[in-house]
């Protein structure tokens, strides 16, 4: 199960918090529907690189995840399938005052498409809608939550970035 707000954001925070890694990501989609079919290569920074299928149900702020790591040659396979240029990441995960963790993702840096992103994960429904940025002093950081907006996902950004050209 996945519990997350998102947020859309305009850089990395500039509140000093500290930054507990970074991780350059490529990801594509097999089905971009629910559910959602997304393969995911994780590159920590300093460390070593994850070959990931991800499945997903539909929903915004809850929904099932079912994440298996894979080998880098079955990944290599997936990518061949897909035939589209992979979304690019760098995503910079930050310890927060109360103990979660706020994931900051920069999408397709320097084209025309790309953009920001933050997302924290919840234990529990209640905690995410209760949780406030401002008792993190992160107010005016987090302050547009799309989470509950229809087409806010990573999937919906591949069909429009990558999809929309095949016919």
């Amino acid at each position: 199960m996945e519990i997350e707000r998102k947020w859309m954001i305009s850089g990395w925070p500039q509140k000093e918090l500290p930054l507990l890694f970074t991780e350059k990501m490529r990801q594509g989609y097999l089905h971009a529907k629910s559910p959602v079919v997304r393969i995911r290569e994780e590159a920590l920074q300093g460390g070593d690189t994850k070959y990931v299928l991800c499945f997903k149900s539909g929903g915004r702020l809850v929904r099932n995840e079912i994440e298996i790591e894979i080998e880098k040659d079955k990944f290599d396979e997936l990518e061949a399938m897909i035939a589209q240029p992979l979304v690019d990441k760098i995503r910079r995960t930050y310890r927060l005052a109360d103990g979660s963790k706020l994931e900051v993702n920069h999408v397709d840096e320097g084209l025309a498409s790309e953009f920001w992103y933050a997302e924290i994960e919840y234990g529990s429904e209640a905690e995410a809608r209760a949780w406030d940025a401002g008792s993190v002093g992160l107010a005016d950081y987090l302050c547009d939550d799309v989470t509950e907006e229809p087409g806010q996902s990573m999937a919906a950004y591949w069909i429009q970035t990558r999809i929309c050209d095949i016919v």
